[in-house]
């Protein structure tokens, strides 16, 4: 059984997406541009950077873009290349775009296939808005259909709240389960809180009434500052594919190396979390990131079993989402502990110093 050594974050830098979600926190930041980016290196050098002898085995490499990430030609050909490493990829996608996912269907090997992930993101809005709700379950059920592992996702928005009925009725139809759900995230705010006219506790009520395990976890952590020794840097790390700067996660600036000029992949562990709350805690801290932290198995918050007794997951996947970055990697000794959180510490006071010295060069 494969045994899950990283998992790396992969961003592609295109802010572009074919839907218009009031709650998307790309557009809350006004961060949206009108164009498609192209990856700047070859998919086989990208393969070559990240291949299984630099990763130091295995890993779970997650595809997504600030916008829609199968808009651009450039992302499926990586893909391909990094399932034929061996390592396991996640999509996380909209599901609008049928095309690639055709060509998944007609290009991608069997055994590629059974390494593939894909996070369907479930718009509901949108999907009525552009009337393409009946593309979108047929792209799912394609992929299911072609041995492809899913989920299906909902982010829940207050504008959708009264149809919520309408929506377990349509998935329990097209999918024979209800869809997971996230929480939606207001990245204007210092805190990161969740977007809703609602209290908290009201919000966890609503969108409790669709017993999604992702749902479950990510209510127990969001808004707990985490003040573990975290080994994001290292078990789990942040990388901009279209650059190839490799980052500790999405709350830290210090770069760890370039996976396309650097000889060796550098993995640190970040020791403190810089962030609020870890929001994307459902992906890290699931997979290892806290290890003493007691979390559900990455398949847990993924997998469904629909009507007919099928998993979402097929077997690989489901087998390899039952192991944590965590299992497969060393710890640090406590003096290698205290050495990264002095050296964190000493960055974050030259990086305040650096920003007090730009504002008073600006006013002056």
């Amino acid at each position: 059984m494969d045994k899950m050594k990283r998992l790396i974050d992969c961003i592609i830098t295109t802010k572009t997406c074919n839907f218009k979600c009031h709650y998307c926190y790309i557009s809350q930041l006004g961060d949206f541009k009108n164009e498609i980016m192209k990856l700047t290196h070859t998919p086989q050098e990208i393969r070559k950077a990240l291949s299984k002898e630099r990763l130091g085995g295995t890993c779970l490499l997650n595809m997504c873009a600030g916008g829609e990430t199968l808009l651009s030609p450039d992302v499926l050909p990586v893909v391909a290349e990094l399932l034929e490493e061996g390592h396991y990829v996640m999509i996380v996608t909209n599901g609008s775009v049928s095309k690639r996912f055709e060509e998944i269907r007609d290009t991608f090997s069997d055994e590629m296939k059974k390494h593939l992930f894909i996070k369907f993101s479930f718009h509901y809005l949108e999907l009525i808005r552009l009337n393409i709700l009946d593309k979108f379950f047929n792209n799912v059920r394609m992929m299911r259909d072609a041995g492809v592992s899913f989920t299906v996702e909902l982010t829940p928005n207050d504008e959708v709240i009264s149809k919520i009925d309408e929506i377990k009725k349509i998935c329990l139809q097209n999918v024979g389960a209800l869809p997971h759900v996230t929480i939606a995230r207001d990245d204007r705010t210092n805190g990161i809180n969740h977007l809703s006219e609602f209290s908290f506790d009201d919000y966890k009520k609503i969108w409790g009434v669709f017993n999604s395990a992702l749902f479950d976890f990510k209510k127990e952590i969001f808004y707990k500052k985490r003040k573990e020794f975290c080994y994001a840097g290292d078990y789990v790390s942040y990388l901009n594919l279209t650059t190839g700067d490799l980052y500790p996660c999405h709350g830290s600036h210090k770069k760890l190396c370039n996976i396309f000029s650097d000889e060796q992949i550098k993995f640190k562990a970040i020791g403190r979390c810089p962030l609020a709350h870890c929001y994307n805690g459902h992906v890290w801290l699931s997979n290892g990131a806290i290890p003493e932290l007691d979390t559900p198995y990455y398949k847990d918050l993924r997998d469904r079993i629909d009507v007919n007794g099928n998993h979402w997951l097929q077997s690989e996947v489901e087998s390899f989402f039952s192991t944590k970055t965590s299992e497969n990697n060393e710890r640090y000794d406590d003096s290698k502990k205290r050495r990264i959180l002095f050296e964190n510490s000493i960055y974050i006071l030259l990086a305040k110093i650096k920003r007090i010295i730009k504002k008073s060069v600006r006013r002056h």
